[in-house]
């Protein structure tokens, strides 16, 4: 049993459902379940992550996120780099059809990006794409350490989870309907505020997965065995340390809000819209983990409630696992 701090206590920024969430909900679940891209032991795990609440759009970049993460997740470096050249040129030629045969994640993605186009901005479309292929190339770095079985010093982590947390490409969903010009979103004092998001959902993520992940056996690559490994705490003392890291990036960003510069009032305006909502991502990322059963099966509430975790057992790993019979264990039930 090990505590898990509450590290968004004081966040200002609350939980919202969207109006929508029951009719997106649906929309995208059936999408998804037309490629049969997953074992159906991993399409349940799939399901219980309740993807849907933000609208079409965002909800499908969210399952993209999550198969891509499940194929990637048991590839070796080499595999890992095919894979994310088949989702590069896909984003490039999102209305060529896939060569047959292909695996099944590039016509996924082609589905997504070709819808996504339609609604989103240029300048949304153009920071989307070099954020995410960033993200993408992160992932085959992480599986390289995975493959030599790496454990990362904690800033060494940091510059590479802030990568592989994906954080940046999904909040252009924030500014699918704006018009950020590069002299704003590349801005020093508007990229610290996106850097700061990104770390706090990845101290939340990996706060929260890491029991699953020490249970698989895959917990490398997760702040609190950084922690560990470089500062010779035990479990609760790098969870503490995570928390007070959190509390000290929660502050840069509010102080940071306080000090961006202007750029005119209708600028003003998007960069406030845009900021609003990736401080609002951050609270769904952590009320994500809870109410999605991915990391706690159907105890999220509980745990969120009590902060009380139930150490699980190591699992043997199957090194021979790839993404035709991918299998999301769940751990709890």
């Amino acid at each position: 049993m090990f505590y898990l701090p509450n590290t968004m206590a004081n966040w200002p920024w609350p939980r919202r459902i969207n109006p929508f969430l029951e009719q997106v909900k649906v929309e995208a679940d059936e999408w998804f379940r037309s490629f049969n891209a997953l074992s159906p032991e991993s399409l349940k795990a799939f399901e219980k992550c309740d993807f849907a609440e933000h609208l079409c759009i965002a909800c499908d970049l969210m399952i993209v996120y999550f198969i891509v993460d499940e194929y990637t997740d048991v590839e070796d470096a080499e595999r890992t780099a095919e894979i994310v050249n088949i989702i590069i040129d896909t984003l490039n030629n999102p209305y060529r059809s896939r060569p047959e045969g292909e695996l099944i994640l590039g016509e996924v993605i082609r589905q997504f990006w070709s819808r996504a186009i339609q609604s989103a901005s240029p300048t949304s479309q153009r920071h989307f794409l070099d954020d995410y292929i960033t993200f993408l190339h992160a992932v085959i770095v992480e599986a390289g350490d995975r493959d030599k079985n790496v454990t990362r010093d904690i800033q060494a982590y940091l510059s590479i989870r802030r990568r592989t947390i994906g954080a940046q490409s999904a909040f252009a969903i924030c500014e699918f309907d704006l018009n950020l010009v590069d002299e704003v979103y590349y801005h020093p004092a508007v990229t610290e505020l996106i850097d700061c998001v990104a770390e706090l959902m990845l101290i939340d993520n990996d706060l929260a997965s890491y029991n699953r992940e020490q249970g698989a056996g895959d917990e490398n690559h997760n702040l609190v065995t950084a922690i560990m490994f470089e500062l010779g705490l035990d479990r609760s003392g790098a969870m503490s340390w995570a928390a007070a890291y959190h509390a000290e990036i929660e502050a840069k960003f509010i102080n940071g809000l306080l000090k961006l510069p202007s750029w005119g009032a209708t600028l003003d305006a998007q960069i406030k819209q845009y900021l609003n909502g990736i401080a609002n991502w951050a609270r769904a990322n952590y009320c994500w983990s809870y109410e999605g059963q991915r990391y706690f099966g159907n105890r999220g509430g509980e745990i969120e409630k009590t902060r009380l975790v139930p150490l699980l057992s190591k699992a043997r790993r199957d090194p021979n696992m790839r993404e035709q019979n991918i299998v999301v264990a769940d751990l709890w039930l």
